[in-house]
């Protein structure tokens, strides 16, 4: 499955008829509980990404969340 990440395509290695959003976030290695992420121009809630399915030419914007001060 191809899919856009941060605007670079990726190949993501899940079966298409079962690819949730949040076995994408963890196969690219991303840490879920510092991350926001936009599917196709809208903020996915986190509670959702085990139920959102991903599918060919999807578009996701991931933003990490760094504290400091």
């Amino acid at each position: 499955m191809k899919i856009k990440v941060n605007g670079e395509e990726k190949k993501i290695d899940l079966d298409k008829e079962n690819a949730l959003l949040s076995e994408a976030l963890n196969s690219m290695g991303y840490k879920t509980s510092t991350i926001v992420v936009e599917l196709n121009n809208l903020i996915i809630n986190s509670t959702k990404w085990g139920k959102v399915k991903l599918k060919d030419g999807d578009n996701l914007e991931i933003v990490s969340i760094v504290g400091g001060g």
